[in-house]
């Protein structure tokens, strides 16, 4: 029996990668002749470069660039065979680098993200993957775009600096001083939100407070990116505020979107990356696996990407989760059977220390009742 692992990470606990060798070993140990394919998947999000990283020939390249404080540190991007540069933004302005009591959107940037990137074009790099889940920054990517040569000024005609506090200096923007390779390149945004980026469904106000921004900041970054916004359209020649995913992570999606990039799919974009469809093709049977599953899996969540993609080669897809809410009868529509790993009631404490020992057991499980009925 030919089994296909592809889960997403299981946040707080496990990354992707653990979570598919958990499983793996789990299943094995109920049949040994159980054939494990390990396909760890991400949807654009923290762990996309592991889950490229475990799944796809590459080169892991070391640089050194800003972080989300304005810090020097170190960090990396990867080098697919297939020729295409895949950048984190999580692991360079990521939100889990921020200590919880320096969280605050006026302090973080996403320079380094445009550091990452000219480093890639320096070493001859034109097709970018960017996974920009999980940033901590809300500063519609103009430190980004710095770093990337455009000019930004205050009503003295001043440079401005890079932090999010200083979006509302910005009066005019040169966008003529771009690097000019970014015409050379492809960029394809890994995103599973489709918000603007402005207005209560924008940038600041659905994600503004997991990134410590309080009321009052809110409306504030709302209306300034408004008016950064409407500078950047005019510079660029395009409307771009209401395109569905400008709003991703903090606004970054925006400015991607102004020097041509494409915002997809973060599922899709991994697992073309990672060859999943011919994987899912080889397999008799594909589990799968997240935190926490609803609804929503089905929207732009890798699981329910990997089912929908098991479903159209009639292969028999699990789901197993952390814990499971809402209204099922969506997700059996593609999962033939989807399941919590939790063993009774047990707080988060609980689960999130023995998240690796519950999958195993769940995983188990699951395979001794396929394994007697191969």
């Amino acid at each position: 029996m030919k089994v296909l692992f592809a889960p997403d990470s299981y946040k707080g606990s496990l990354s992707s990668g653990q979570v598919a060798e958990t499983m793996a070993r789990a299943f094995q140990s109920a049949d040994p002749q159980v054939e494990a394919l390990l396909m760890p998947m991400a949807d654009g999000g923290e762990n996309t470069l592991e889950a490229l990283s475990k799944a796809a020939p590459h080169t892991k390249v070391s640089i050194t660039c800003t972080g989300p404080l304005g810090e020097r540190r170190e960090s990396e991007y990867i080098h697919l065979e297939a020729d295409c540069t895949v950048i984190e933004i999580a692991a360079i302005s990521g939100l889990p680098l921020v200590p919880e009591d320096q969280r605050n959107p006026d302090l973080t940037t996403t320079y380094g993200i445009g550091e990452a990137i000219r480093h890639a074009l320096d070493q001859g790099h034109r097709d970018f993957i960017m996974a920009i889940g999980g940033s901590s920054t809300n500063d519609g990517g103009f430190g980004m775009l710095q770093a990337l040569g455009m000019k930004a000024f205050n009503e003295q005609n001043e440079e401005v600096g890079m932090f999010g506090k200083d979006l509302f200096q910005i009066s005019r923007i040169d966008f003529t001083t771009l690097d000019s390779r970014l015409q050379e390149c492809t960029i394809q945004v890994a995103s599973d939100v489709d918000n603007p980026l402005t207005g209560t469904r924008g940038a600041s106000y659905v994600y503004g407070p997991q990134k410590g921004a309080d009321p009052e900041q809110l409306a504030a970054y709302d209306q300034q990116l408004a008016v950064y916004g409407h500078l950047v359209e005019a510079a660029c020649g395009k409307d771009l505020m209401h395109t569905p995913g400008a709003g991703a992570a903090g606004g970054l999606g925006f400015a991607f979107l102004a020097i041509g990039a494409e915002l997809r799919s973060g599922a899709e974009l991994v697992a073309e990356a990672i060859h999943l469809d011919a994987a899912i093709q080889e397999a008799d049977i594909v589990v799968t696996g997240e935190g926490q599953s609803d609804e929503q899996t089905l929207y732009g969540k890798a699981p329910g990407y990997v089912a929908e993609t098991a479903s159209r080669y009639d292969k028999p897809v699990y789901l197993l989760s952390g814990s499971l809410d809402g209204n099922m009868a969506p997700l059996n529509r593609f999962f033939t059977g989807c399941f919590s790993i939790v063993p009774g009631p047990k707080s988060l404490a609980e689960c999130l220390a023995n998240a690796e020992d519950y999958l195993y057991q769940a995983s188990h499980q699951l395979a001794r009742v396929l394994v007697q009925n191969k």
